[in-house]
């Protein structure tokens, strides 16, 4: 699933390198490639002032989570064995140039854990001593705990360190509803006559089946579908009520006013909303999807480093995640990159920044939050019955 937001961009992370970079001699370095905008900028240098040791930092950030995930594939091929004897020097080196640095971390949203363990393409993360670990709601410590094939599994190893979370939200235009009297709260607005052709959701079969679900009473983790006798009428449905199906640019129909409501990632929607004052959003009170964007670690691709220099690396990639998790962090991350951090979660709502109190939409209410899932893996036998449904919608 892809998202953005406005908030740290590659210039700013390529002064804060050469900031880094002036002493000579560095005994250590944390490389990480993440998510663009997920991390504000003032953490990199409040970060470096808590580091005793020099060492060099460099944070490079790349503008889709599907790119990231492209990234680890791409590390695990270098890391292969060359037996293409036939190779000349020159043709080695070129594909040398060519080969991305191997990254200490790496953003990844929860969705794409299952495939990356799967795959082989992520390792696991030592960071159950650390205090921040100990902070994380349980709910997120049970989100990064798998099994080798990607499933929750509560005694499985950690494969992430989730430092920041959002929702799929309802956003709608002010002006349009004025006529109608009435403002959308939960999904069932969605099915409402008056917004027949009217919506633009996202192209993604767990995200609007899953809404489909959820009004029904049930989970967005349903395993069975077969069971759920009401879902196909009610597909068809909300295809007729549906304009427009995209997970980039659901929300340019709703700008034009050529809908007057847009199911998206609630990153986007607050990011818009500074913009647009006619755009306004709630989450569902039935509860919806969440999502938790996580570090992880690549697999290893070089054996060149000596363990000194591999520890070294490895106790700066902990000091980064635990200083993600530091209470002071956690709230700047929040504040400024239209995301939460998990932390929050554990801190009184009354000692949280006024702007973070006073904006539900990116701290919704403990009421409808236990209402709320991410999104789990699934069976195989489930998946076929998605796209079997998601199929049948999109064909009506």
């Amino acid at each position: 699933m892809k998202r953005r937001s406005l908030i740290l961009g590659a210039s700013t992370i390529a002064l804060s390198q050469l900031a880094s970079g002036c002493n000579i001699g560095q005994q250590a370095s944390l490389k990480v490639r993440l998510l663009q905008n997920s991390i504000p900028v003032q953490l990199l240098g409040e970060f470096r002032k808590t580091l005793t040791l020099r060492a060099k930092l460099n944070f490079d950030p790349e503008k889709q989570l599907s790119a990231l995930f492209k990234l680890l594939t791409t590390l695990k091929e270098q890391g292969k064995p060359n037996n293409n004897q036939d190779r000349s020097f020159l043709d080695l080196i070129r594909i040398r140039s060519r080969t991305p640095i191997s990254p200490d971390l790496v953003t990844l949203g929860d969705y794409w854990l299952k495939s990356a363990i799967e795959q082989e393409l992520i390792q696991p993360l030592n960071i159950e001593t650390l205090p921040g670990w100990k902070q994380l709601p349980p709910e997120y410590q049970k989100l990064v705990k798998r099994d080798q094939t990607g499933q929750l599994d509560n005694s499985g190893k950690v494969w992430g360190a989730p430092y920041r979370w959002g929702a799929t939200v309802i956003a709608y235009r002010r002006d349009k509803f004025k006529a109608l009297g009435w403002t959308p709260t939960d999904w069932s607005d969605l099915w409402r006559e008056s917004l027949r052709d009217r919506i633009s959701v996202l192209n993604h079969p767990r995200e609007v089946i899953g809404l489909t679900l959820k009004n029904l009473g049930l989970s967005y983790n349903q395993q069975d579908l077969n069971q759920v006798k009401d879902l196909k009428p009610a597909l068809r449905q909300l295809a007729k009520q549906v304009k427009f199906y995209s997970s980039d640019h659901y929300l340019k129909p709703l700008v034009l006013g050529d809908t007057w409501v847009a199911v998206g990632w609630s990153t986007d929607i607050l990011a818009l909303r500074t913009r647009d004052r006619q755009i306004e959003a709630v989450v569902p009170q039935s509860g919806t999807a969440l999502w938790s964007d996580v570090w992880v670690k690549p697999v290893s691709v070089s054996s060149a480093s000596d363990s000194s220099e591999s520890n070294s690396e490895s106790d700066l990639s902990k000091k980064w995640i635990e200083f993600c998790w530091d209470s002071k962090s956690a709230k700047q991350i929040s504040l400024l990159t239209n995301a939460a951090s998990p932390i929050l979660l554990k801190i009184p709502r009354n000692k949280l920044p006024q702007d973070i109190q006073t904006l539900p939409l990116l701290l919704p209410e403990a009421e409808i939050l236990n209402k709320c899932e991410f999104l789990h893996p699934l069976p195989e036998s489930t998946q076929k019955q998605y796209e079997s449904l998601w199929k049948e919608m999109r064909n009506t």
